[in-house]
Protein backbone atom coordinates (compact mmCIF):
# COMPACT_ATOMS: atom_id res chain seq x y z
CA UNK A 1 0.00 0.00 0.00
CA UNK A 2 1.02 3.88 -1.15
CA UNK A 3 2.40 5.37 2.48
CA UNK A 4 0.74 8.32 3.03
CA UNK A 5 2.15 12.16 2.91
CA UNK A 6 2.65 12.23 6.98
CA UNK A 7 4.31 8.64 6.91
CA UNK A 8 7.09 9.79 4.27
CA UNK A 9 10.74 9.14 5.10
CA UNK A 10 10.86 12.77 4.04
CA UNK A 11 7.95 14.34 5.96
CA UNK A 12 8.61 17.67 7.67
CA UNK A 13 11.42 18.64 5.77
CA UNK A 14 11.23 21.10 3.24
CA UNK A 15 9.93 20.15 -0.23
CA UNK A 16 10.55 23.48 -2.31
CA UNK A 17 14.26 22.46 -3.71
CA UNK A 18 13.35 19.27 -4.59
CA UNK A 19 10.60 19.42 -6.17
CA UNK A 20 12.51 22.79 -8.28
CA UNK A 21 14.83 20.12 -8.67
CA UNK A 22 12.20 17.79 -10.34
CA UNK A 23 10.91 20.74 -12.17
CA UNK A 24 14.06 21.53 -13.73
CA UNK A 25 14.12 17.99 -15.78
CA UNK A 26 10.76 18.47 -16.14
CA UNK A 27 11.65 21.85 -17.97
CA UNK A 28 14.27 20.03 -19.42
CA UNK A 29 12.37 16.76 -20.84
CA UNK A 30 9.77 18.88 -21.86
CA UNK A 31 11.50 20.76 -24.08
CA UNK A 32 13.34 17.87 -25.92
CA UNK A 33 9.55 16.49 -26.62
CA UNK A 34 8.00 19.75 -27.67
CA UNK A 35 10.81 21.79 -29.74
CA UNK A 36 10.65 19.37 -32.54
CA UNK A 37 6.87 20.94 -33.81
CA UNK A 38 8.57 24.42 -33.77
CA UNK A 39 11.01 22.64 -36.17
CA UNK A 40 9.82 20.54 -38.85
CA UNK A 41 10.00 22.36 -41.12
CA UNK A 42 14.03 22.66 -40.48
CA UNK A 43 14.18 19.29 -39.98
CA UNK A 44 12.24 17.78 -43.20
CA UNK A 45 14.44 20.49 -45.35
CA UNK A 46 17.54 19.03 -43.59
CA UNK A 47 16.93 15.28 -43.85
CA UNK A 48 14.66 15.57 -46.89
CA UNK A 49 11.63 14.45 -45.81
CA UNK A 50 7.98 16.21 -45.54
CA UNK A 51 6.59 18.19 -43.37
CA UNK A 52 3.50 15.13 -42.14
CA UNK A 53 6.96 12.78 -42.00
CA UNK A 54 9.09 14.61 -39.74
CA UNK A 55 5.88 14.77 -37.87
CA UNK A 56 6.25 11.27 -37.36
CA UNK A 57 9.25 11.94 -34.80
CA UNK A 58 6.33 13.50 -32.37
CA UNK A 59 4.68 10.13 -32.74
CA UNK A 60 7.92 8.40 -32.65
CA UNK A 61 9.02 9.87 -29.03
CA UNK A 62 5.07 9.10 -28.23
CA UNK A 63 5.44 5.77 -28.63
CA UNK A 64 8.99 5.23 -27.16
CA UNK A 65 7.38 6.82 -23.93
CA UNK A 66 4.37 3.66 -23.89
CA UNK A 67 6.58 1.47 -25.10
CA UNK A 68 9.34 2.23 -22.64
CA UNK A 69 7.07 3.18 -19.31
CA UNK A 70 6.40 -0.52 -18.59
CA UNK A 71 9.47 -1.73 -19.62
CA UNK A 72 11.65 1.00 -17.23
CA UNK A 73 8.97 0.52 -14.84
CA UNK A 74 9.98 -3.17 -14.00
CA UNK A 75 13.48 -2.34 -14.68
CA UNK A 76 13.69 0.53 -11.89
CA UNK A 77 10.99 -0.88 -9.55
CA UNK A 78 13.56 -2.02 -6.74
CA UNK A 79 15.74 1.25 -7.02
CA UNK A 80 15.67 3.61 -4.26
CA UNK A 81 13.50 6.73 -5.79
CA UNK A 82 16.69 9.25 -6.35
CA UNK A 83 18.60 6.59 -7.81
CA UNK A 84 16.45 5.98 -10.62
CA UNK A 85 15.96 9.73 -11.13
CA UNK A 86 19.54 9.94 -11.94
CA UNK A 87 19.43 6.98 -14.26
CA UNK A 88 16.59 7.93 -16.11
CA UNK A 89 18.44 11.43 -16.70
CA UNK A 90 21.68 10.04 -17.69
CA UNK A 91 19.40 7.70 -20.23
CA UNK A 92 18.01 11.33 -21.13
CA UNK A 93 21.32 12.76 -21.79
CA UNK A 94 22.43 9.87 -24.04
CA UNK A 95 19.24 10.37 -26.23
CA UNK A 96 20.11 13.97 -26.78
CA UNK A 97 23.62 13.45 -27.62
CA UNK A 98 22.39 10.85 -30.25
CA UNK A 99 19.64 13.36 -31.71
CA UNK A 100 22.61 16.32 -31.80
CA UNK A 101 24.36 13.53 -33.65
CA UNK A 102 21.68 11.83 -36.23
CA UNK A 103 22.99 12.27 -39.58
CA UNK A 104 19.78 10.95 -41.18
CA UNK A 105 15.97 10.55 -40.47
CA UNK A 106 15.91 6.76 -39.66
CA UNK A 107 19.03 7.55 -37.06
CA UNK A 108 17.30 10.63 -35.48
CA UNK A 109 13.91 8.57 -34.94
CA UNK A 110 15.72 5.62 -33.14
CA UNK A 111 17.67 8.65 -31.12
CA UNK A 112 13.92 10.12 -30.12
CA UNK A 113 12.77 6.66 -29.26
CA UNK A 114 16.04 5.79 -27.04
CA UNK A 115 15.24 9.16 -25.42
CA UNK A 116 11.70 9.13 -24.89
CA UNK A 117 12.19 5.55 -22.70
CA UNK A 118 13.54 7.99 -19.86
CA UNK A 119 10.49 9.98 -19.68
CA UNK A 120 7.26 8.09 -19.02
CA UNK A 121 9.27 6.72 -15.96
CA UNK A 122 10.67 10.36 -14.40
CA UNK A 123 7.57 12.02 -14.71
CA UNK A 124 5.74 8.95 -12.86
CA UNK A 125 8.17 8.43 -10.25
CA UNK A 126 9.02 12.21 -9.63
CA UNK A 127 5.06 12.93 -9.35
CA UNK A 128 5.07 10.25 -6.82
CA UNK A 129 7.99 11.54 -5.34
CA UNK A 130 6.05 15.45 -4.98
CA UNK A 131 3.23 14.18 -3.76
CA UNK A 132 4.75 12.33 -0.85
CA UNK A 133 6.54 15.57 0.50
CA UNK A 134 3.78 17.25 0.96
CA UNK A 135 0.38 17.80 2.82
CA UNK A 136 -2.33 15.39 1.77
CA UNK A 137 -4.46 18.64 0.76
CA UNK A 138 -1.20 20.27 -1.17
CA UNK A 139 -0.91 17.07 -3.02
CA UNK A 140 -2.16 18.08 -6.52
CA UNK A 141 -0.38 21.51 -6.31
CA UNK A 142 2.84 19.49 -5.71
CA UNK A 143 2.67 17.53 -8.47
CA UNK A 144 1.60 20.65 -10.61
CA UNK A 145 4.45 22.57 -9.75
CA UNK A 146 6.75 19.80 -10.90
CA UNK A 147 4.56 19.50 -14.19
CA UNK A 148 5.62 23.61 -14.25
CA UNK A 149 8.52 22.61 -15.31
CA UNK A 150 6.78 20.88 -18.50
CA UNK A 151 4.90 23.98 -19.24
CA UNK A 152 7.70 26.56 -18.86
CA UNK A 153 9.33 24.37 -21.55
CA UNK A 154 6.72 25.80 -23.38
CA UNK A 155 6.92 29.31 -22.60
CA UNK A 156 10.67 29.37 -22.47
CA UNK A 157 12.11 25.94 -24.26
CA UNK A 158 9.86 25.90 -27.59
CA UNK A 159 10.34 29.22 -28.57
CA UNK A 160 13.88 30.20 -27.70
CA UNK A 161 14.68 26.85 -28.83
CA UNK A 162 12.48 27.04 -32.02
CA UNK A 163 14.14 30.35 -32.66
CA UNK A 164 17.98 29.24 -31.65
CA UNK A 165 17.18 25.94 -34.67
CA UNK A 166 16.35 28.75 -36.85
CA UNK A 167 19.01 30.74 -36.59
CA UNK A 168 21.59 28.11 -36.01
CA UNK A 169 19.98 24.75 -37.42
CA UNK A 170 18.08 22.51 -35.09
CA UNK A 171 20.82 20.91 -34.17
CA UNK A 172 21.75 23.52 -31.92
CA UNK A 173 18.64 23.42 -30.30
CA UNK A 174 19.36 19.52 -29.25
CA UNK A 175 23.05 20.53 -28.03
CA UNK A 176 21.48 23.22 -25.42
CA UNK A 177 18.99 20.93 -24.24
CA UNK A 178 22.05 18.29 -23.33
CA UNK A 179 23.15 21.76 -21.25
CA UNK A 180 19.94 21.85 -19.20
CA UNK A 181 19.95 18.02 -18.65
CA UNK A 182 23.09 18.62 -16.95
CA UNK A 183 22.22 20.92 -15.02
CA UNK A 184 19.17 19.34 -13.65
CA UNK A 185 20.88 16.04 -13.41
CA UNK A 186 23.40 18.58 -10.57
CA UNK A 187 20.37 19.61 -9.03
CA UNK A 188 18.48 16.07 -8.52
CA UNK A 189 21.42 14.73 -6.86
CA UNK A 190 22.06 18.13 -4.68
CA UNK A 191 18.39 18.57 -3.27
CA UNK A 192 16.10 15.18 -4.10
CA UNK A 193 16.16 13.21 -0.78
CA UNK A 194 17.71 10.03 -0.79
CA UNK A 195 15.15 8.70 1.69
CA UNK A 196 12.68 7.20 -0.56
CA UNK A 197 12.42 3.71 -0.62
CA UNK A 198 11.45 1.84 -4.34
CA UNK A 199 8.70 -0.14 -5.26
CA UNK A 200 7.68 -3.03 -2.19
CA UNK A 201 6.44 -6.39 -3.57
CA UNK A 202 5.79 -8.40 -6.60
CA UNK A 203 6.15 -6.61 -9.51
CA UNK A 204 2.65 -8.95 -10.84
CA UNK A 205 1.29 -8.38 -8.46
CA UNK A 206 1.04 -4.45 -8.65
CA UNK A 207 0.52 -4.63 -12.52
CA UNK A 208 -2.81 -7.21 -11.59
CA UNK A 209 -3.85 -4.23 -9.19
CA UNK A 210 -3.62 -1.70 -12.27
CA UNK A 211 -5.92 -4.06 -14.51
CA UNK A 212 -9.28 -2.55 -12.25
CA UNK A 213 -11.86 -0.62 -14.40
CA UNK A 214 -11.81 1.95 -11.37
CA UNK A 215 -7.91 2.61 -12.85
CA UNK A 216 -7.92 2.09 -16.19
CA UNK A 217 -10.82 4.61 -16.55
CA UNK A 218 -8.54 7.68 -15.54
CA UNK A 219 -5.93 6.25 -17.99
CA UNK A 220 -8.50 6.26 -20.71
CA UNK A 221 -9.45 9.73 -19.99
CA UNK A 222 -5.51 10.48 -19.71
CA UNK A 223 -5.19 9.57 -23.43
CA UNK A 224 -8.27 11.24 -24.92
CA UNK A 225 -7.00 14.62 -23.15
CA UNK A 226 -3.69 14.16 -24.91
CA UNK A 227 -4.89 13.05 -28.55
CA UNK A 228 -7.05 16.28 -28.33
CA UNK A 229 -4.14 18.10 -27.72
CA UNK A 230 -1.77 17.05 -29.87
CA UNK A 231 -3.85 16.84 -32.83
CA UNK A 232 -3.38 20.20 -33.57
CA UNK A 233 -0.48 20.78 -31.30
CA UNK A 234 1.86 19.01 -33.17
CA UNK A 235 1.15 20.88 -36.33
CA UNK A 236 0.78 24.64 -34.39
CA UNK A 237 3.55 26.08 -37.05
CA UNK A 238 1.95 25.25 -40.29
CA UNK A 239 -1.58 26.15 -38.75
CA UNK A 240 -0.16 29.59 -37.62
CA UNK A 241 1.73 30.17 -40.73
CA UNK A 242 -1.11 28.72 -43.06
CA UNK A 243 -4.44 29.56 -41.40
CA UNK A 244 -3.62 32.68 -39.31
CA UNK A 245 -1.22 34.33 -41.41
CA UNK A 246 1.91 34.32 -39.20
CA UNK A 247 5.68 34.90 -40.55
CA UNK A 248 7.80 32.17 -39.52
CA UNK A 249 9.64 34.55 -37.39
CA UNK A 250 6.28 35.55 -35.12
CA UNK A 251 5.58 32.13 -34.69
CA UNK A 252 8.12 32.21 -31.93
CA UNK A 253 6.40 34.83 -29.97
CA UNK A 254 2.58 33.40 -30.15
CA UNK A 255 4.63 29.84 -28.88
CA UNK A 256 6.14 32.05 -26.10
CA UNK A 257 2.26 33.14 -25.31
CA UNK A 258 0.65 29.91 -25.99
CA UNK A 259 3.35 28.89 -23.26
CA UNK A 260 2.19 30.98 -20.63
CA UNK A 261 -1.34 29.88 -21.34
CA UNK A 262 -0.10 26.34 -20.41
CA UNK A 263 1.94 27.56 -17.12
CA UNK A 264 -0.88 29.27 -15.84
CA UNK A 265 -3.16 26.62 -16.98
CA UNK A 266 -0.82 23.68 -14.97
CA UNK A 267 -0.88 25.84 -11.71
CA UNK A 268 -4.50 26.54 -11.94
CA UNK A 269 -5.71 22.87 -12.65
CA UNK A 270 -3.38 22.17 -9.42
CA UNK A 271 -5.26 24.64 -7.10
CA UNK A 272 -8.34 23.84 -8.35
CA UNK A 273 -8.36 20.07 -8.35
CA UNK A 274 -7.13 19.92 -4.91
CA UNK A 275 -10.62 21.76 -4.16
CA UNK A 276 -12.93 19.71 -6.49
CA UNK A 277 -11.22 17.13 -8.76
CA UNK A 278 -14.68 16.23 -10.60
CA UNK A 279 -15.22 19.70 -11.62
CA UNK A 280 -11.85 20.53 -12.61
CA UNK A 281 -11.48 17.41 -14.90
CA UNK A 282 -15.22 18.29 -16.41
CA UNK A 283 -14.61 21.97 -16.58
CA UNK A 284 -11.22 21.22 -18.32
CA UNK A 285 -12.80 18.90 -21.27
CA UNK A 286 -16.06 21.53 -22.20
CA UNK A 287 -13.78 24.58 -21.74
CA UNK A 288 -11.05 22.68 -24.25
CA UNK A 289 -14.06 21.76 -26.96
CA UNK A 290 -15.53 25.51 -26.53
CA UNK A 291 -12.27 27.07 -26.96
CA UNK A 292 -11.14 24.87 -30.11
CA UNK A 293 -14.46 25.06 -31.85
CA UNK A 294 -14.20 28.84 -31.51
CA UNK A 295 -10.37 28.69 -33.20
CA UNK A 296 -11.64 26.76 -36.18
CA UNK A 297 -14.14 29.64 -36.82
CA UNK A 298 -11.66 32.50 -35.96
CA UNK A 299 -8.83 31.25 -36.99
CA UNK A 300 -7.91 33.43 -39.82
CA UNK A 301 -7.88 36.00 -37.68
CA UNK A 302 -4.71 36.83 -35.86
CA UNK A 303 -5.48 38.36 -32.49
CA UNK A 304 -8.87 36.37 -31.77
CA UNK A 305 -6.64 33.14 -32.96
CA UNK A 306 -3.56 33.82 -30.22
CA UNK A 307 -6.35 34.77 -27.58
CA UNK A 308 -7.78 31.43 -28.28
CA UNK A 309 -4.52 29.80 -27.94
CA UNK A 310 -3.60 30.61 -25.24
CA UNK A 311 -6.81 30.23 -23.60
CA UNK A 312 -7.15 26.76 -25.19
CA UNK A 313 -3.61 25.52 -23.88
CA UNK A 314 -4.12 26.66 -20.37
CA UNK A 315 -7.37 24.52 -20.35
CA UNK A 316 -5.08 21.55 -21.73
CA UNK A 317 -2.56 21.61 -19.18
CA UNK A 318 -5.29 22.86 -16.13
CA UNK A 319 -6.13 18.50 -17.06
CA UNK A 320 -2.64 17.11 -16.52
CA UNK A 321 -2.02 17.17 -13.02
CA UNK A 322 -5.37 16.40 -11.89
CA UNK A 323 -5.57 13.30 -13.91
CA UNK A 324 -2.23 11.87 -12.69
CA UNK A 325 -3.63 12.23 -9.59
CA UNK A 326 -6.50 10.44 -10.15
CA UNK A 327 -4.97 7.65 -11.24
CA UNK A 328 -2.61 7.92 -8.46
CA UNK A 329 -5.25 7.42 -5.76
CA UNK A 330 -6.88 4.83 -7.57
CA UNK A 331 -4.28 3.09 -7.91
CA UNK A 332 -3.00 2.90 -4.18
CA UNK A 333 -1.40 -0.31 -4.19
CA UNK A 334 1.20 0.53 -6.95
CA UNK A 335 1.53 4.25 -7.16
CA UNK A 336 4.84 4.58 -8.79
CA UNK A 337 3.70 2.13 -11.35
CA UNK A 338 0.45 3.69 -12.34
CA UNK A 339 1.86 6.94 -11.93
CA UNK A 340 4.38 5.78 -14.87
CA UNK A 341 2.14 3.82 -16.63
CA UNK A 342 -0.45 6.84 -16.82
CA UNK A 343 2.56 8.67 -18.36
CA UNK A 344 2.75 5.74 -21.42
CA UNK A 345 -1.18 7.06 -21.84
CA UNK A 346 -0.80 10.20 -22.16
CA UNK A 347 2.12 9.69 -24.74
CA UNK A 348 0.08 7.03 -26.93
CA UNK A 349 -2.57 9.67 -26.52
CA UNK A 350 0.72 11.98 -28.11
CA UNK A 351 0.86 9.37 -31.19
CA UNK A 352 -2.48 9.26 -31.61
CA UNK A 353 -3.39 12.81 -32.02
CA UNK A 354 -0.14 13.28 -34.21
CA UNK A 355 -1.46 10.43 -36.50
CA UNK A 356 -5.20 11.63 -36.20
CA UNK A 357 -3.92 15.35 -37.29
CA UNK A 358 -1.49 13.83 -39.93
CA UNK A 359 -4.24 11.53 -41.25
CA UNK A 360 -6.78 14.61 -41.84
CA UNK A 361 -4.26 16.75 -43.37
CA UNK A 362 -3.33 13.68 -45.85
CA UNK A 363 -7.34 13.47 -46.39
CA UNK A 364 -7.25 17.03 -47.51
CA UNK A 365 -9.15 18.32 -44.30
CA UNK A 366 -6.35 21.29 -44.02
CA UNK A 367 -5.00 23.11 -41.38
CA UNK A 368 -8.28 24.92 -40.38
CA UNK A 369 -10.13 21.27 -39.63
CA UNK A 370 -8.05 20.62 -37.12
CA UNK A 371 -9.52 22.21 -33.72
CA UNK A 372 -12.46 20.59 -34.80
CA UNK A 373 -11.31 16.95 -35.07
CA UNK A 374 -9.33 17.97 -31.67
CA UNK A 375 -12.96 19.32 -30.35
CA UNK A 376 -14.83 16.35 -31.11
CA UNK A 377 -11.81 13.94 -29.35
CA UNK A 378 -12.39 16.57 -25.95
CA UNK A 379 -15.78 15.72 -26.00
CA UNK A 380 -15.36 12.18 -25.89
CA UNK A 381 -12.98 12.81 -22.86
CA UNK A 382 -15.87 14.78 -20.96
CA UNK A 383 -18.02 11.69 -22.07
CA UNK A 384 -15.92 9.14 -20.46
CA UNK A 385 -15.48 11.44 -17.35
CA UNK A 386 -19.30 12.08 -16.76
CA UNK A 387 -19.29 7.79 -16.90
CA UNK A 388 -16.74 7.48 -14.98
CA UNK A 389 -18.33 9.34 -12.53
CA UNK A 390 -21.47 7.83 -12.24
CA UNK A 391 -19.62 4.33 -11.91
CA UNK A 392 -17.67 2.83 -9.71
CA UNK A 393 -14.76 4.37 -11.15
CA UNK A 394 -16.11 7.64 -9.70
CA UNK A 395 -15.08 6.22 -6.25
CA UNK A 396 -11.20 6.55 -6.09
CA UNK A 397 -11.70 10.32 -6.73
CA UNK A 398 -10.63 12.44 -3.67
CA UNK A 399 -14.27 14.40 -2.26
CA UNK A 400 -14.36 18.10 -2.75
CA UNK A 401 -13.09 20.29 -0.04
Amino acid sequence: MASSPAASPVAGRSAARPILALAAAAFGIGTTEFVIMGLLPEVAGDLGVGIPQAGHLVSAYALGVVVGAPIVAVATAGLPRKAALLALMLTFLAGNLACALAPSYGLLMLARIATAFAHGAFFGIGAVVARDLVPRERRTQAVSLMFAGLTLANVLGVPFGTALGQALGWRATFWAVVGIGVAALAAIQAFVPGGLPGQRGGILREFRALTRWPVVVPMLVSMLASVSLFVLFTYITPFLTGVSGFSPGAVTGVLFATGIGLTLGNLAGGRLADRNLPATVLGGFLGVAAALALLAALGPHKVPAVALLVLWSGLAFALVSPLQVWVVEAAREAPNLASTLNQGAFNLGNALGAWLGGTALTLGAGYRALPLVAAAVALLGLALTLAALRGRAGAALPQAT
